[in-house]
């Protein structure tokens, strides 16, 4: 039986975002502090790269607890809708987030211990593509609310049963 997401799976969703959001924001300084390393340069400030990787083992670490909660107990992508379409293309959204938001920090991690240039533009090609992931999401989540009138928006903001 598919339902509505659990208070877990809501709470990992809004903690993933705000973790993601905060290592966008630091994403910049690592970038620097990365090129520095790797050129051999003297690296003056590491506290917002160290930051960034114990944000993005954060998200890793999150992520897969997201998935064991999802794969535990499956949520139907949309409410009953004669949208076939827009559910199937919701599916195949939430799990390309699953793919990038586990790549993304693997990617990093091999670019950061691995002193890998190619893992480092892999890791900023993979966050192109989570960027045009969330505008996708955000979008269809408003066209939802504002065009659709179904209520998609509530699923994560109030819990349906279990935790």
């Amino acid at each position: 039986m598919k339902h509505g997401y659990s208070s877990l799976q809501i709470a990992l969703h809004w903690l993933v975002l705000v973790l993601v959001v905060v290592n966008l924001l630091l994403g910049q300084s690592m970038a620097r502090v990365f090129e520095a390393r790797h050129g051999g340069e003297a690296v003056v400030s590491a506290g917002p790269a160290y930051a960034h990787i114990a944000i993005g083992v954060t998200i890793l670490l999150t992520m897969i607890a997201r998935l064991a909660a999802r794969l535990s107990r499956p949520v139907a992508t949309a409410p009953d809708t004669p949208h076939r379409l827009l559910a199937t293309l919701g599916r195949i959204n939430h799990w390309a987030f699953y793919a990038m938001l586990l790549l993304i920090p693997l990617l990093g991690a091999i670019a950061w211990f691995g002193d890998s240039e190619a893992a480092g533009e892999l890791h900023g090609l993979a966050i192109v593509v989570l960027l045009v992931l969330i505008a996708i999401h955000v979008s269809a989540a408003l066209f939802h609310h504002f065009v659709l009138g179904d209520g998609l928006i509530r699923r994560m903001l109030r819990p349906t049963g279990g935790t």
